[in-house]
């Protein structure tokens, strides 16, 4: 199968582990790229991007990452803190005053960027409409009383971070989160990373193989620390239903399951025109690799002129706010820094002050300050992993090899 792109000298390795991965079926089409010190050493593509057109992963093909989405919202978010603009300590309801019902009324910033806030679905039936329309959704986590008492677990917001930030994000600067986040993050930097996406970029979206919470296409042969072992997957699925809090997490109590009485394409609504258009901050921002590692590494230093996070910032924001069970990911240590993934018994990449995001499926952005490294990985086979996968991890395990 034909691959595209480069390696830097010395990172071809990195090339060897992209082609294995889409020789053994783990991959059917996806893209990888790396930055050292500010620097791209890598950037490949290769595979399909389309099963039923036969549509190859070329140059500019573009994938939906899901979660991965939300380290970009985080990036927009910990901007405003450190412009002053958005404190961490204040009551939501000092920017956004009808969050103070249902006794939210104290509920402070941070919880929000931590999944702390209890508030990781709502009660009422919203339909997949009234969720890409945003105002809906916004106006039921106002009146949404928290599952838990705030502060005291944390808990996978697997959609409502997206509304939840996005709109302090919008009370703040007058701008979407989709519409800060190009000016701001995507434009300084030339990335091709959109969260509600132009439509003349629609014929270049990778078609997703299989769906959140499936097992189709396959499981990955081997596991990696982020990975489920058969028992978990079983646990999973069996979780998963549509009155748990996972399922209630993930499909935002139903939403996304459906799309009236169309059968979106590949059985997947996150396939469709009409959800790539919307913004949903926590899930469907589409990018390729390049632009994911770009984004990281512009947090952890200079590229090309352009720092996105300040030193003291991005320490912040990678330091470990939450301790204990993820009580929506079924009791797993997955942890939290400031809307970043941080290092945990679930997700071991690079050194202790790592931080990034995963997407369902697969796909992963990642940053590591203490060895000048970031990431992104894309692709369109989703597999079971919560947090990256033996995909990403063979691929950014080869980095490090090479960087040695």
């Amino acid at each position: 199968m034909a691959i595209g792109g480069w390696t830097a000298s010395g990172f071809e390795n990195v090339r060897v582990a992209f082609e294995a991965n889409l020789a053994t079926g783990r991959d059917v089409g996806a893209a990888f790229a790396a930055y050292r010190d500010g620097e791209k050493v890598v950037d490949l593509w290769g595979g399909i991007a389309d099963q039923d057109t036969g549509r190859t992963w070329d140059e500019d093909a573009l994938a939906l990452v899901y979660s991965t989405t939300k380290g970009a919202t985080a990036v927009c978010a910990n901007q405003l803190v450190q412009a002053g603009r958005l404190d961490l300590r204040a009551p939501v309801a000092d920017y956004w005053p009808e969050f103070a019902q249902a006794g939210k009324e104290p509920l402070p910033v941070e919880y929000l960027l931590t999944h702390q806030a209890g508030l990781a679905w709502v009660d009422e039936k919203l339909s997949l409409d009234d969720v890409l329309a945003w105002e809906p959704i916004i106006h039921a986590l106002e009146r949404q009383a928290p599952a838990w008492e705030p502060g005291t677990k944390h808990g996978y917001h697997a959609v409502t971070y997206g509304n939840l930030v996005g709109e302090l994000v919008r009370r703040i600067t007058s701008r979407s989160l989709g519409t800060y986040f190009r000016d701001e993050v995507a434009k300084p930097l030339g990335l091709d990373f959109h969260i509600g996406l132009p439509e003349e970029h629609e014929p270049r979206v990778a078609m997703l193989i299989g769906n959140i919470g499936s097992t189709e296409g396959g499981a990955a042969p081997d596991g990696v620390t982020a990975q489920l072992d058969d028992d978990a997957r079983a646990s999973l699925n069996a979780l998963m239903g549509p009155d748990s809090m996972l399922g209630k997490a993930l499909t935002l109590n139903g939403a996304f399951t459906r799309i009236g009485d169309v059968e979106p394409p590949a059985g997947n609504v996150f396939n469709t025109r009409k959800v790539h258009a919307a913004e949903i901050p926590a899930a469907n921002g589409i990018c390729d690799a390049r632009s994911l590692a770009r984004m990281y590494a512009a947090c952890i230093g200079e590229v090309d002129g352009v720092r996105l996070l300040t030193e003291a910032q991005m320490r912040d924001a990678s330091t470990q706010r939450t301790s204990g069970p993820n009580i929506v990911l079924l009791d797993l240590d997955l942890q939290f820094g400031l809307g970043f993934f941080v290092p945990s018994s679930l997700l071991s990449v690079g050194g202790p002050h790592s931080f990034g995001h995963a997407g369902a499926g697969g796909s992963l952005g990642w940053a590591d300050p203490d060895a000048g490294m970031a990431f992104g990985y894309v692709m369109n086979r989703m597999d079971m992993g919560l947090a990256g996968d033996v995909r990403s991890y063979s691929l950014i395990n080869a980095c490090y090899e090479a960087a040695r």
